[in-house]
């Protein structure tokens, strides 16, 4: 197999049981209906795992451009290879949402909740508040990228690794998912909505495109951040990328933030969106 179809095999695994056992608990007549916010984190986390084992020796399991991003900021991975990966797990993510729609197929009629079925595929806010949302997915993602850099650092036994990483998930989204849904993965949360764009879903409303920037955004400028943060606090390695990096962030909140506090006609998001 190559690194392209790992990739795609992957970020498809994700989306199968992220997306799933969302849809268990938003759509009505399932036996997981309301599952709540601790089950899906637990879920998500396992979905990483399951990702990474299954095509970790293939690919290296990205199954996110965000990190893929990072690790090429960290010259751990070649540039040129960066856009064939990034395209990979859009197709990877959109082939996860096809899956968990034809897998749930008779429960989208039996609920009524545009925001609960758009759920299942995408992230939205909590509260719609443009420089807030995109800080969290900043925030989110950037201790994500930390996170598999400093994991990468330790000696595990073998085939621990995907375990761990599982765990940051997890811990991500019960400490920081509570906002926007954690998406802190671009091809997670753009993939699956082209997904809900196009696919027949009974009832399904708008797919928010709106608000997709910032889960697409977000996660790109925060794993960029903790790929060079890493590499100047972790690993002592100084580099002008580090102040590069924070002024493109920061500048971007800044127009966030001026733009606009709050973004207008978004549907309620009180459902799991994660």
């Amino acid at each position: 197999m190559s690194a392209f179809m790992g990739e795609v095999i992957g970020t498809m695994i994700l989306i199968l049981f992220g997306g799933g056992v969302v849809a268990g608990a938003n759509l009505k007549k399932t036996f997981s209906f309301n599952g709540g916010w601790i089950v899906i984190t637990i879920a998500w986390g396992l979905a990483v795992t399951m990702g990474v084992f299954a095509v970790g020796s293939i690919s290296g399991a990205h199954l996110n451009p965000a990190v893929t991003i990072g690790l090429a900021l960290n010259g751990d991975f070649p540039w040129p290879d960066v856009p064939g990966y990034i395209i990979a797990q859009l197709i990877g993510g959109f082939l996860g949402g096809v899956l968990v729609f034809l897998h749930y197929l008779p429960h989208w009629k039996e609920t009524e909740d545009q925001g609960a079925k758009l759920a299942v595929f995408s992230t939205s806010p909590a509260i719609p508040h443009t420089f807030s949302n995109l800080l969290s997915e900043i925030i989110g993602t950037f201790i994500l990228v930390l996170g598999l850099m400093f994991i990468g650092a330790n000696q595990f036994t073998e085939g621990l690794n995907p375990i761990a990483v599982g765990l940051l998930i997890v811990v991500i989204g019960m400490s920081l998912g509570g906002t926007t849904g954690y998406a802190i993965n671009p091809a997670r949360d753009l993939g699956p909505r082209i997904a809900h764009f196009l696919l027949p879903i009974p009832g399904k409303g708008k797919s928010n495109w709106g608000y997709a920037w910032v889960p697409v955004v977000g996660p790109v400028l925060g794993g960029a951040l903790g790929s060079v943060f890493y590499q100047f606090m972790f690993a002592g390695k100084t580099s002008g990328m580090l102040w590069g990096v924070l002024a493109v962030n920061i500048i971007v909140l800044i127009l966030s933030y001026t733009l606009g506090k709050k973004q207008p006609g978004e549907m309620d998001s009180s459902k799991v969106a994660a």
